[in-house]
């Protein structure tokens, strides 16, 4: 039998990158958001990632064909929905945006946040 390890969040990530989100086409609705993710899990299928993100403020269309749970660890974010409800999250909220979720993020401040995704 293989011994599976825990994941700690306070270890090395696996691997970094950083990416300013403007380069996505049509991706942007304001500002110049620029991201970076440290990836701490991915599972052997690539359909299960953790790790922690950071965004500069901005405005954009929120990614789909995922279930995403996240842990805000500083600054300030609102997800807006396409019919226009609006909820904001700080430092230490918790929530999950399901797949088929269609609106937009929008980073006020710089926001730090724990996260697992689950593509679908």
């Amino acid at each position: 039998m293989t011994d599976i390890d825990v994941i700690s969040f306070a270890t090395a990530p696996l691997a970094e990158s950083r990416r300013r989100l403007s380069d996505l086409p049509d991706r942007v609705v304001d500002g110049d958001p620029n991201h970076v993710t440290q990836m701490q899990f991915e599972s052997p299928d690539g359909k299960l990632v953790a790790g922690t993100w950071t965004s500069t403020p901005g405005k954009w269309h929120a990614f789909t064909g995922r279930d995403e749970f996240c842990t805000i660890l500083s600054g300030h974010c609102r997800l807006i929905s396409e019919s226009g409800k609006v909820q904001s999250f700080k430092s230490g909220d918790a929530f999950i945006i399901p797949n088929g979720f269609r609106g937009y993020w929008e980073v006020i401040e710089t926001t730090t946040k724990h996260f697992v995704i689950r593509h679908c």
